[in-house]
């Protein structure tokens, strides 16, 4: 599972998720991609469960990357305890995802089946997301790139 070998604090507060995310919005590596629709947070389990679909369906073709990564920790307290006695103990950690994150990014495969994985993928996640290319970046009115 991915988690952080070790975090300068062990406890973080909740924090917000308002606006659209600037960072990580566009393709760097591959050819094709998934793009977050809204805020959330999204677990480890989810992260694995999509990447394992996502390689499932590959066939040992292509390659697959990562964008997103869970540093967050999420606390929670024991089952039936009385309120006060300080913050829960670390339970799992989380990514915060914002809209317009691309969260995976696949290359060497052709467009029907990267379509596909990436549709089988997203449905392991707890977000709406869409499938992106990086044709359909480059052809949009609008965009700084150039074309290569």
């Amino acid at each position: 599972m991915l988690m952080p070998k070790r975090v300068k604090y062990r406890k973080q507060m909740r924090g917000r998720m308002t606006g659209t995310e600037t960072r990580g919005a566009e393709i760097h590596f591959g050819e094709y991609a998934l793009q977050a629709l809204e805020p959330g947070w999204m677990t480890q389990r989810q992260i694995e469960a999509a990447r394992r679909a996502l390689v499932r369906f590959m066939k040992r073709k292509g390659k697959v990357w990562i964008r997103i990564y869970p540093d967050k920790p999420v606390t929670q307290r024991a089952a039936e305890t009385r309120m006060g006695k300080g913050k829960g103990a670390v339970d799992h950690w989380v990514a915060v995802i914002r809209p317009g994150r691309v969260i995976f990014e696949i290359a060497g495969l052709d467009e029907m089946t990267a379509k596909e994985a990436m549709r089988l993928a997203s449905h392991k996640l707890a977000l709406k997301t869409k499938i992106i290319t990086r044709r359909d970046l480059i052809h949009a009115p609008g965009t700084t790139e150039a074309l290569s």
